[in-house]
C-alpha cells in the first residue's frame, strides 16, 4: 500500500484544487461562461453559517466521539423548493427536537442536534439518466441542479438554481434560529408534545414510563428554581445545519476565509459530508473536504476495505483532531454484523477517534411490486441494534444516528407500531427521492434509542 506524508496531505490546497482531479456524479452544464457567472456571483454573497459556529460544533462532536455526547443527525432525503413553507420546516424541527428529548432522557447524555437541513438540495444517483418508455432524459440530481419533472426542458442542470437554493437556505436558516432561540424549543412545551405522541401511539403502555421519569424531572427542575423564564438551557437549544457536499462548484463558491484564525471555512453549512458514491482517495470530493475546517463527514458502506479507509482518513483527519471527522456507517440489517466490525476493530488499532454514526437508512431500501421504493421500519431497527453489538463488542462508541426523516405524516416506510402496508403506501407517498420515517416513525425510532442507550448504560454500570 502507498503511503501518503502528512506534507502531500496538507500542502497545495485551494478552493479550487479539486478541479484538477478526477470527480464523480457531477452535472453537465450545458453553458460553462453562464455556470462560472453564477459561481463568481454567489462568492460575493454572505456567508451561510460562521466560522465560529462550525467550532462550537466540532466541539460537541469531539464529546460525542468519547461517548459524552449523542449525535441526531436527521431530515430530508432531499429538500425541494416547492415545500418552501414555514409550517414543513417547524414540523421537521419539532420531531427533531421530541427525539433530542427523548436521546438525552435515555442516555443521560447531551444530544447534538444536525438537521439535514437549510442546503440538503443535491442527491447523487446510480445512474446519469432515466427512462420512461420510449424517452431517456437526464436523472434528476435534486432541486439545486435540475428539475423532477419528466420533461426534456425541467432536466437541463441549470446554474441559476444554486442562487435560488441560496437564498431558499438562507430563509430556512433563519427560521431554525428563531425557533430554537425564540421559545419554541423550551423542554416543557417539547414535553407536551411528546405526551401526545406517547397517550396516540400504539406502544403507549411501553413509552409511558420514559414520558412519566421526563414529567417529574422537569417538575424536579421548576423546584429548584431551572425554569424557562431565567434558565436560558431550558427554553433554547443549539441546533446546526448538514448536507452532502456533492455539487462542489456552490460549495467551492460560498468557502471563505475566517478573519479570526486565516483558515477555510465551507459557509454553506456547519457539516459538510461526502457520499458512498464520491469518497475516492483521488477524487475531487475528497481534495475539497480535506482542506476546508469544518468538522465534516464520509459515508462508509459494505464496499468499503480497511486498508482503503485508513488512507481516506489519513487525507481527510491528519492530525486525528477530535470532532473532526464522523464516519457515518450504511451497511444494511443483513451486512452490519459482518462488514461493521472490521472497520471499527481496525480504526481503533490505528488510534482513530472519529464519531461514528449509524445511517440505517440508505442500506436498506426495497422495491415492492408495484415498483414502489421503500423501506422496512424493522430493518431500521436491526441496523442500529446491529451498529450498537459491534461497537460494544469492539470496545468503540456508537456515537449517534443519522436518519431520512421527515416532520409530516408520509406514508413512505412500511412497518411500525401502526404497521403501515405496501398497499398503504400510495396515500401519502411523496418524496421526490427516497422514502423518509414520517413523524409517528421517527418517534418510535428515538424511544428505541432510548431504550439501547439507557440498558447498555446500565451494562456497563453493572460490569
Amino acid at each position: 500500500m502507498d503511503t501518503i506524508t502528512p506534507a502531500d496531505m496538507t500542502s497545495g490546497w485551494t478552493p479550487h484544487s479539486w478541479r484538477d482531479c478526477p470527480i464523480k456524479q457531477v452535472p453537465s452544464y450545458p453553458n460553462p461562461d453562464k455556470l462560472a457567472a453564477m459561481e463568481a456571483r454567489l462568492a460575493q454573497f454572505p456567508p451561510l453559517v460562521f466560522a465560529g459556529e462550525a467550532r462550537n460544533l466540532k466541539a460537541q462532536l469531539a464529546r460525542a466521539s468519547k461517548g459524552q455526547a449523542f449525535v441526531l443527525q436527521g431530515g430530508d432525503c432531499a429538500e425541494s423548493f416547492g415545500d418552501f413553507t414555514a409550517n414543513i420546516i417547524r414540523d421537521t424541527f419539532r420531531v427533531l427536537l421530541q427525539m433530542a428529548v427523548v436521546l438525552t432522557f435515555g442516555g443521560a447524555m447531551p444530544v447534538v442536534k444536525l438537521g439535514r437541513m437549510a442546503g440538503q438540495f443535491a442527491k447523487p444517483r446510480s445512474s446519469d439518466t432515466e427512462t420512461q418508455g420510449d424517452v431517456t432524459l437526464p436523472s434528476y440530481r435534486g432541486d439545486i441542479i435540475n428539475g423532477p419533472e419528466f420533461s426534456p426542458e425541467a432536466r437541463i442542470p441549470d446554474p441559476a438554481r444554486m442562487e435560488f437554493g441560496y437564498f431558499q437556505s438562507a430563509g430556512t436558516l433563519n427560521l431554525l434560529r428563531a425557533f430554537a432561540s425564540g421559545g419554541y424549543a423550551d423542554l416543557h412545551q417539547v414535553h407536551r408534545w411528546n405526551l401526545d405522541f406517547v397517550q396516540n401511539s400504539p406502544l403507549a403502555a411501553k413509552y409511558q414510563d420514559l414520558a412519566t421519569r421526563i414529567d417529574e424531572t422537569l417538575r424536579f427542575m421548576a423546584a429548584c428554581g431551572m425554569t424557562s423564564a431565567d434558565t436560558p438551557q431550558v427554553r433554547e437549544t443549539d441546533f446546526y445545519t448538514s448536507h452532502e457536499a456533492l455539487l462542489l462548484p456552490y460549495e467551492q463558491a460560498l468557502t471563505r476565509v475566517d478573519s479570526t484564525t486565516g483558515e477555510s471555512y465551507a459557509c454553506s453549512a456547519h457539516f459538510l459530508w461526502i457520499g458512498d458514491r464520491t469518497r475516492q482517495l483521488d477524487g475531487a470530493h475528497v481534495e475539497f473536504m480535506r482542506g476546508i475546517k469544518n468538522p465534516i463527514g464520509m459515508k462508509v458502506g459494505p464496499s468499503m476495505e480497511v486498508d482503503d479507509l485508513l488512507r481516506i482518513m489519513d487525507v481527510l483527519d491528519p492530525e486525528n483532531e477530535p470532532g473532526r471527522l464522523t464516519l457515518i456507517t450504511r451497511m444494511g440489517a443483513g451486512k452490519v454484523a459482518e462488514k461493521l466490525p472490521p472497520l471499527l476493530r481496525a480504526v481503533k488499532q490505528a488510534g482513530r477517534t472519529p464519531v461514528w454514526l449509524c445511517d440505517a437508512m440508505h442500506g436498506n431500501g426495497i422495491t415492492t411490486a408495484a415498483k414502489v421504493k421503500t423501506r422496512r421500519f424493522d430493518d431500521i431497527v436491526t441496523e442500529l441494534r446491529g451498529f450498537f453489538d459491534a461497537h460494544e463488542a469492539e470496545g468503540t462508541v456508537a456515537g449517534g444516528a443519522h436518519l431520512e426523516m421527515t416532520g409530516r405524516d408520509v406514508t413512505e416506510c412500511v412497518g411500525g407500531a401502526r404497521g403501515l402496508s405496501e398497499d398503504g403506501l400510495g396515500e401519502r407517498y411523496e418524496t421526490f427521492c427516497d422514502p423518509r420515517l414520517n413523524a409517528e416513525q421517527s418517534l418510535e425510532v428515538a424511544f428505541y434509542l432510548a431504550e439501547e442507550l439507557k440498558s447498555r448504560r446500565a451494562s456497563k454500570a453493572a460490569a
